[in-house]
């Protein structure tokens, strides 16, 4: 999600249902991870108390205050892992250190559902842009479960569209641009389509070819609609 969900747009549910619909349980287990946020009890906090709007059975994963016992087992035992915004490279250090990176590919590769909102987002993919690394956009070497590179927020915050696109310019891998309030779907490592909570926002390709960046506009499925 390149913005939206219960963080950003509490009383519009629709990515966060289909997020859930996605699990194809009739109560799904919605585990959040808020490593990217240092695991704010804020943040925690707004997660169960919005989580009540749908039928899940809500738990979180701190690794400050880490679950007893096998942390595969924890996250094997979710059906959807939702994962919250924030400093995108302290997320991906953690989850190195941890070898949750490891758990998370296996937990997909298994057929949980998983995803998240801006550092949720960026993380899955080889490589991002971020302001998590000296508080000035910036390109970040991410995870790579995802080819390409990815850019949320791409409407909302000025900056983001230029520098995403002269980093891909200079080298970055081509990729996936999502305004707020859309989201992109990825089945089986294929990009499926972009869905979206508000009619207007929408989806992008972001490419070169030579020297000139070639964006391609994407409508999104309104989940409204």
């Amino acid at each position: 999600m390149g913005g939206g969900g219960f963080s950003e747009e509490p009383d519009n549910l629709l990515l966060d249902k289909y997020f859930f619909f996605l699990s194809g349980k009739k109560t799904p287990k919605v585990c959040f991870i808020g490593t990217a946020s240092g695991d704010a009890q804020s943040y925690i906090d707004k997660f169960y108390d919005n989580m009540k709007k749908h039928q899940v059975e809500a738990s979180h994963l701190s690794l400050f205050k880490p679950p007893l016992g096998s942390l595969r087992d924890f996250v094997f035992a979710k059906d959807v892992i939702y994962v919250g915004g924030g400093n995108t490279r302290n997320l991906v250090v953690l989850w190195k250190e941890w070898g949750l990176d490891k758990i998370l590919r296996q937990a997909y590769r298994a057929g949980l559902v998983i995803g998240g909102i801006s550092a949720g987002s960026l993380c899955w993919y080889e490589q991002g842009v971020t302001d998590s690394v000296t508080g000035e956009l910036n390109p970040l070497t991410c995870l790579g479960l995802l080819k390409g590179s990815n850019c949320p927020h791409y409407d909302v915050e000025v900056k983001r569209r230029p520098v995403y696109q002269r980093l891909i310019l200079k080298g970055m891998k081509p990729g996936i641009a999502c305004d707020n309030s859309v989201a992109a779907v990825f089945e089986n490592d294929k990009f499926k389509e972009f869905v979206s909570s508000v009619p207007t926002a929408n989806g992008y390709f972001v490419g070169k070819v030579g020297k000139k960046i070639v964006e391609t506009l994407v409508k999104p499925r309104y989940l409204g609609g």
